[in-house]
């Protein structure tokens, strides 16, 4: 196999995957380490990916995962209120897990000046809450993702095993009937024991989400026990997820007598 078209294949396989580890590359083409380690040095310095102990992160552009300032324009006013309805949720005193976004960047913004204790992966919800003095803030290292400012990868889910919150609250890129979809793999492999940190697993998304598939399979409805959401959720998703036991929570459009909180939709079952 020519050097050019195997170097192809594995920087297809990594952005695919968002991060691969040595050994699966080399299992992919079915040459010999080194062979490997010199491809990845060529396409590291080409700017296409950022090798790490173990294996290389993607670091060109990715259109499953665009970058934050890219995001922050869509459904701007809808994030807005589930961050303030999240934010709601939250009692004093509590510990909370954020995972990086638009909208879980919304909810950290309604944080400012509460007495909480959060933990996040994402420099940009860090660098607020940097500057509220009432917040305990803890930051998880790791591999921090192009563009998006978001630790991820081996060592952020490292340093997050010893880690337990009372809600860990998570963003979506896709929300379908058979469950919760986000970017890339990579994420998703962090995500998920963001999960395993919290006693209940908050999602935030707003309407546009619904029905979109994205790359990789974070979990299934029932391993979620709150939705927030704008006033747009689609009408057939509501049965769905009421029947997957998740609790949904609808945004008011803006803070008034309610303080941002959410409208809360039980099924009766």
């Amino acid at each position: 196999m020519l050097a050019e078209t195997r170097r192809r294949l594995l920087l297809d396989r990594i952005a695919r995957q968002g991060f691969a580890t040595l050994e699966e590359l080399v299992k992919a083409v079915g040459v010999s380490e080194s062979t490997v380690r010199r491809d990845l040095e060529a396409l590291d310095l080409a700017g296409s990916v950022k090798r790490t102990h173990g294996g290389a992160v993607f670091s060109g552009e990715v259109r499953s995962m665009p970058a934050l300032e890219d995001r922050q324009h869509a459904a701007t006013a809808e994030k807005q209120a589930i961050g303030r309805a999240t934010a709601a949720l939250l009692e004093e005193g509590d510990t909370v897990l954020l995972d990086g976004g638009t909208t879980t960047y919304e909810v950290a913004r309604a944080l400012v000046g509460r007495s909480v204790q959060v933990v996040t992966n994402s420099l940009p919800i860090a660098q607020l809450l940097a500057s509220s003095p009432q917040t305990d803030l803890i930051l998880i290292g790791g591999y921090v993702y192009p563009r998006t400012g978001v630790a991820l990868g081996p060592l952020a889910i490292a340093t997050m095993q010893g880690i337990r919150v009372r809600k860990a609250i998570l963003g979506a890129r896709g929300i379908v009937t058979d469950g919760i979809y986000n970017s890339n793999l990579l994420l998703v492999e962090t995500e998920r024991q963001m999960m395993a940190c919290g006693q209940e697993v908050i999602i935030t998304a707003d309407h546009t989400k619904f029905g979109r598939l994205a790359l990789a399979r974070l979990c299934g409805l029932a391993d979620v026990q709150r939705l927030v959401v704008d006033a747009g959720l689609p009408d057939e998703f509501r049965p769905i997820l009421e029947a997957a036991g998740v609790e949904i929570h609808i945004a008011p459009s803006q803070a008034g007598p309610t303080n941002g909180k959410a409208e809360s939709v039980r099924s009766d079952a």
